[in-house]
């Protein structure tokens, strides 16, 4: 059996998964639903391929009978990622994707006994979205046990493949998300704002509706969580002021326009830009000075708490889309090789939370904890 099918092979980011995998010795096979790229990058690569489409489930289920696992790399994953999960369910292969879509890892999370009973590992997000904040979540919640808060945030320069800005149409209009009390809310895009240290001096940062929100909390059991992203300081009220645009984007028509759009002149970073450029990511955990029994009240929303420790690390790593295919190779290479868990895990929930240390090019960094006062307190 060959290591890994790429899904969606030929777009992107599934190219430089390919190239990596390849580079490492992975046994590849290529696929997606378009004939021609499909069998040119199988000739360039030396690869076997597949072409089918996901609504082939014949085809799908051959071509996944082969492998240990499929890499998903073909989104909107909202779209892409449960009939290649159910056709794995079938199979008994192994599911990864690279998706950073919150109702994505919600669903697959729901999939958790049933992955077990297949004896298969279903494991999202295995590129920018969400590895480097799901170890650095996992990372914070070793650092501060009991903590029941956690932000984290990234800043990150360069362009965007086609991929993610045809899944950032397709969110258009649906707002904002964070976690509290256990449970995702939907809250405005930039309505909530702090300062945040990245690593290079504080800087706006705006809340978004990062994977995380779905993530950390299965990965931590931390049942608040705000992921924000740095923008300049005149974007999160122009953000707000636009949001009545979304409803008009995101219908149907509109939408396809914006796609082909996208196709014409979006193409994402060219190597020099993804060799040098670099990721900054932040997290911060804070405990309440309550008891445990007042905290868990605070968490269902009956108390305040004020607030108590506090532990913040960062990360350095490279930039997002060579990131994406480091982290997705090497979490592949481990599952094919059945060292995950099975069921529905999150990539530091599977491999811990230094599995970002194993990555080439990173660096993690923590400030000692304090407590509320800002003084050294004895936790770490």
């Amino acid at each position: 059996m060959a290591d890994i099918l790429v899904y969606g092979s030929y777009g992107y980011t599934g190219r430089l998964v390919v190239d990596e995998a390849t580079d490492r010795g992975l046994d590849v096979v290529v696929a997606g639903r378009d004939r021609d790229a499909v069998e040119n990058q199988a000739i360039r690569q030396g690869c076997e391929e597949r072409v089918f489409a996901l609504d082939e489930p014949r085809l799908l289920d051959l071509a996944l009978e082969e492998v240990e696992a499929v890499l998903n790399c073909a989104g909107p994953f909202a779209e892409t990622a449960e009939p290649v999960v159910e056709g794995c369910l079938r199979t008994g292969t192994h599911y990864l994707d690279i998706t950073g879509e919150i109702e994505v890892f919600e669903r697959l999370a729901a999939e958790d006994e049933q992955a077990d009973e297949a004896g298969i590992t279903v494991l999202p997000g295995v590129g920018f979205d969400v590895v480097p904040t799901d170890c650095l979540a996992a990372h914070l919640a070793e650092r501060l046990p009991d903590a029941d808060r956690l932000a984290l945030g990234f800043e990150a320069s360069g362009e965007i493949s086609p991929g993610t800005a045809k899944t950032v149409v397709r969110g258009l209009g649906e707002g904002g998300a964070v976690r509290r009390a256990g449970r995702i809310e939907s809250v405005p895009v930039g309505g909530e704002t702090r300062r945040v240290d990245f690593g290079r001096g504080e800087r706006t940062a705006m809340a978004v509706p990062w994977g995380d929100v779905s993530t950390a909390y299965h990965t931590t059991g931390i049942g608040n969580v705000t992921v924000y992203t740095a923008v300049p300081s005149w974007a999160p009220p122009v953000v707000r002021v636009s949001q009545f645009l979304g409803s008009v984007a995101s219908a149907g028509s509109v939408r396809s326009l914006l796609d082909s759009l996208v196709d014409a002149s979006v193409e994402g970073p060219d190597e020099r830009e993804r060799r040098e450029g670099e990721t900054y990511v932040w997290g911060e955990a804070r405990r309440s000075e309550a008891p445990r029994s007042e905290r868990q009240g605070r968490e269902r929303g009956e108390v305040e708490a004020a607030d108590g420790e506090r532990a913040v690390s960062r990360l350095v790593a490279p930039e997002t889309y060579r990131l994406t295919k480091l982290t997705a190779v090497e979490i592949a290479e481990r599952v094919a090789a059945g060292e995950a868990p099975t069921g529905f895990r999150t990539p530091a929930g599977a491999f811990g939370p230094d599995l970002i240390l194993d990555i080439e090019g990173v660096e993690r960094t923590d400030e000692p904890v304090t407590d509320a006062d800002g003084a050294a307190a004895d936790s770490d």
